[in-house]
């Protein structure tokens, strides 16, 4: 019978009975349509146009007895009052375990130019988290392929953590590393707002084979309207839980939140919410936090999502809107600094302001007093830097200072992202490193 499902889910998107309105009203950046008002539902899809223009589909943004508002996903021009608009229904998405290897729009279609089945089961875009009392601990520590990652910053099983950076500190690099390295039985990777021409170096010189052939790529470029950025995200979580009730590991991958929100805000202030802090609505906490919190351990029957989302910030402000309200949902956040770039060494983590919390239990005691060892001598080494390049600090002043002034180019060397077989591996490199 699971040969034929295929078939059948295309059989059953099938809609033998169509529903349509006309345009209205035609807005700066919406439409008014009447005659849908009965059958529409706040957030489904419409087409608008297609029979002699263009077709443009849109999301329903408000109902009232006169008619329903609509925000189009691309430019109107071309459209005229009395065009026709059809309804299509809730905003879903059917996954399929064929997808994996597949680059996707936010609308489940195929951008690699191969024919993609519907899955069996159609899947709202926006599914509520597991239920709290049911869900599970988080797990055991994962082998990333990143000596930092192993050892002072780990993730395990079914953890959220951010990954806060600049532009051109790379961020993009480590992402790949994350998604070739890190212990999964699925990756899904969610690309949003990003410039066209970077998907392809993306997938093929960042990802690669290795990474793609257990990945599936959900992307909507810079230029596309911000329905299509704000779904990009909401497919993939969408995505990654299914297979997670398939009892897999997912690895999902967000880049970026911020321009999730930044997407966002743009929907709701068409809507006509007013904007609040710095411009956001007050809504976005709320779809930031909803979305966060889909990720996550599973219940006792399914599997995991481990999640990495990543966060635009400007400056180094780690205070922003975006970046204030996911590090208070998340279970770690690590900091990618561009003074550290700037000197050469990558993965360009700020260890002091990043934290994981998965510890300490995801470590022995006898490997947390070398994560500690560690934060110690690079604290001691940052509250003294200015004072030995300026040649103000006198040898013997401070037997900790003079430990970390001796042994921090060796702990920097091994925060430069050398590949791991093990975990093992890592923590014996970091034990040479506090050793001299």
């Amino acid at each position: 019978m699971a040969v034929f499902d295929p078939l059948m889910a295309e059989l059953a998107n099938v809609r033998p009975i169509r529903h349509f309105g006309r345009v209205h009203e035609m807005h700066s950046s919406t439409l008014m349509v009447q005659g849908l008002s009965k059958r529409a539902r706040l957030g489904d899809r419409v087409i608008v146009g297609g029979t002699d223009g263009p077709a443009i589909g849109g999301e329903i943004l408000a109902l009232n007895r006169e008619g329903a508002e609509i925000l189009p996903e691309e430019a109107t021009e071309g459209l005229a009052i009395g065009d026709r608009v059809e309804h299509v229904g809730s905003n879903s998405i059917a996954p399929d375990d064929s997808w994996v290897g597949r680059i996707i729009d936010p609308y489940g279609e195929p951008l690699d130019g191969r024919p993609l089945m519907r899955g069996p089961q159609v899947r709202s875009l926006r599914n509520p988290p597991p239920s709290p009392a049911r869900r599970k601990r988080l797990g055991g520590r994962l082998q990333t392929g990143l000596d930092a990652f192993n050892t002072l910053l780990p993730i395990v099983r079914g953890q959220r953590i951010g990954l806060f950076a600049g532009s051109g500190v790379g961020k993009t690099s480590l992402l790949g590393q994350m998604a070739r390295g890190i212990e999964a039985d699925v990756v899904v990777l969610a690309l949003v707002g990003e410039r066209g021409r970077e998907l392809r170096d993306f997938i093929e010189d960042v990802l690669g084979e290795e990474g793609l052939a257990r990945s599936v790529v959900v992307t909507a470029t810079s230029d596309q309207s911000p329905l299509a950025r704000r779904r990009a995200a909401l497919t993939a979580m969408t995505v990654a839980e299914h297979f997670r009730d398939n009892g897999k590991h997912v690895l999902l991958m967000c880049d970026s939140v911020t321009r999730f929100a930044e997407a966002h805000r743009e929907i709701a202030l068409a809507a006509g919410e007013q904007p609040s802090l710095r411009g956001f609505p007050p809504s976005t906490a709320h779809q930031i936090m909803a979305m966060a919190e889909r990720a996550g351990p599973g219940e006792d029957h399914q599997g995991d999502i481990t999640a990495v989302f990543t966060v635009l910030v400007a400056g180094s402000d780690m205070d922003e809107p975006v970046a204030d309200i996911l590090r208070g949902v998340l279970d770690g956040h690590v900091v990618l600094d561009r003074a550290i770039a700037e000197r050469g060494r990558f993965p360009a983590i700020d260890l002091m302001r990043s934290v994981s919390r998965s510890l300490p239990a995801a470590a022995t005691p006898a490997e947390n007093q070398q994560i500690s060892e560690a934060r110690r001598l690079i604290g001691a080494w940052e509250r003294a830097e200015m004072m030995v390049q300026a040649g103000l600090y006198a040898q013997g002043s401070d037997p900790l200072t003079d430990r970390a002034i001796r042994l921090f180019p060796k702990i920097d060397a091994f925060l430069s992202g050398q590949k791991s077989k093990s975990t093992l591996d890592s923590f014996q490199r970091l034990k040479k490193a506090l050793e001299g």
